[in-house]
Order: C-alpha cells, then structure tokens, then sequence
C-alpha cells in the first residue's frame, strides 16, 4: 500500500480537489471533526480515519516524511487495566515530560522526576508505570505534495536506546540527521519493524533527501491544523477521552493496588553516540554509507 485511496479502482484524489474548502453539505453529514492516524497494532501498518481501520499494510516497512513533532516527549499514567475500546483520560499526565497538567484527574506527584509510578519496579516486573511517548506528523512518501497529515504515537521502544546497522530508534536517527546538518523533516524516513523485539517495536533510517518541490509541500503540511492536533497533547473529560495507547507495550498495568516504591530521581534515557571520524562532504555520501 503506497497511499490511501477513497475510490473503489485505487485511484488518487485529483490535484485540483486537494485542499478545496468542504461544503456545509459535507461537513453537516461528517458530525464530529475524525483524525487521521497510523496504528502498529498487532505488528500491522494500519491507517485510521476517526475510530475506523481504513487500510492497512502489511510490509515490514513504510516510508515517510516526518512533518512534524511534539516539542517534548510526554508522559502518562493509568492506574487501571487497558480495555481496548473503553475510553478514558489518563489518571496523571505531562504533555511535557516534566510536570503533570492541571486537569490530570488524579496527580501523583508534582515533578516526574520524582514520582513514585517513574520508578522501576512501579509496573509490571522491572518496568514503569509512568510510560513516554512522543506524538509525531507524518505524511506517505508517495504522497508529499498534497497528500494527507497523520498522526503516529510512539512509546519508549521505538524513541530510546541503540541501534545497529543504520536502524535506529527515533532519537538516536535524529541526532544522527542533525550531527550531518541535516533536518529530520528533509529526508524521506523508513520506519521498520524490529523483528527481534517480542512486541511491536520501531527503528529508522534515512533512505533519500527530498526534492525541492516536496520540502516545500513539508513545510506547508508541517502548519496545518491536521498537523498541530496530530501533535498535542490533550485529553478531554475523563469518561469520554480517547485513550492514549501506543502499540508497544512492553507490559499490561494492573489495576491492583501496590505500596508505592521509594521515590528516587530517575534521569531520562540518553544515547551515546560515537565520535565521527570523519564528516561526509555531500548528503548523498551520508546517505550513501547508511544503506546495506
């Protein structure tokens, strides 16, 4: 699946329909505004428009542009069991990875760095109960130009550690990018499954620079209002809020209650990255050594 296609023979919405004004006819019969997302469910690409699976791919990988990223990585806590298909509000969230909103319904604590549900052993096994994420603007390779905006939510396993053999999780690939001056929205990303990881589990790699047609369309997508939601952060009230659940999980909360763990400063994740020998004098070159 290289785009998503509305019409029943594959094909693509006409340039000169992209970014018309809808009707009041059309908006009156879509109700509630629906966003645009990719799900990892299940080891699976799959697009969804509102709550509904439209697509799906089935390829271990997926190119993308990334056109967008929230400025912090963010942080939520639930105290109950996952259901899928029961939406609720995180009981304790940050949108900044620092300290909880005002609206959580049940803070616990006033700094994450101290909070008693970021400390390992306050999930499940050695885990945390408090777990990261970071909410990303996407659009289709084939679709640069005029194509549509979607959200993407990664967990922990996909933005922290070390990678090997040019696939790496988000945050080393884009200090990697920008240790090259280069832009993670200037390139075309490939986001593949980590086949050794028992659950589903991301890495990336740089498989072209854009042309310079699409790093305008980049640029244009990166401020639209598709954009801008697909990166914040928010919840609404919590008997109707869409829960905020990655697809990597490392493990299940309980909803059992446990002695809350001594509180310790626990630091962020942080990548070490090796010293260049040497700086690659084109972005070609760079992008030349990171291929197999």
């Amino acid at each position: 699946m290289s785009e998503l296609s509305i019409f029943k023979n594959g094909a693509s919405v006409p340039a000169h329909f992209k970014n018309t004004e809808l009707s009041e006819t059309t908006k009156a019969l879509m109700g509630s505004a629906e966003n645009r997302r990719i799900s990892i469910k299940g080891g699976i690409f799959r697009m969804i428009v509102g709550s509904q699976e439209v697509a799906k791919n089935e390829d271990r990988a997926m190119n993308i542009i990334i056109v967008a990223a929230a400025p912090k990585t963010s942080r939520q806590y639930y105290a109950a069991t996952y259901q899928e298909g029961v939406n609720t509000a995180p009981d304790c969230w940050s949108a900044d990875g620092t300290t909880p909103n005002a609206s959580c319904a049940s803070k616990q604590s006033n700094a994450c760095a101290t909070c008693p549900q970021n400390i390992a052993g306050s999930g499940q096994g050695n885990s945390r109960a408090c777990r990261h994420l970071h909410r990303l603007a996407v659009v289709l390779e084939n679709d640069a130009i005029s194509g549509d905006v979607y959200g993407l939510t990664l967990a922990a396993t996909s933005l922290f550690g070390k990678g090997e053999n040019g696939k790496m999780p988000l945050m080393q690939y884009a200090k990697l990018l920008g240790a090259h001056g280069m832009n993670i929205t200037d390139v075309v990303t490939e986001m593949r499954f980590d086949t050794d990881s028992a659950t589903p589990k991301l890495v990336f790699r740089a498989v072209r620079p854009l042309e310079i047609a699409e790093l305008e369309a980049v640029k244009e997508h990166g401020q639209t209002l598709e954009a801008k939601e697909a990166i914040t952060l928010s919840y609404a009230a919590p008997s109707t809020a869409p829960r905020e659940e990655p697809e990597e999980l490392v493990f299940v909360q309980t909803a059992k209650a446990k002695p809350a763990p001594v509180a310790e400063v626990v630091s962020e994740p942080v990548v070490r990255e090796k010293k260049a020998t040497a700086t690659p004098t084109s972005m070609e070159s760079v992008l030349a050594e990171w291929a197999d």
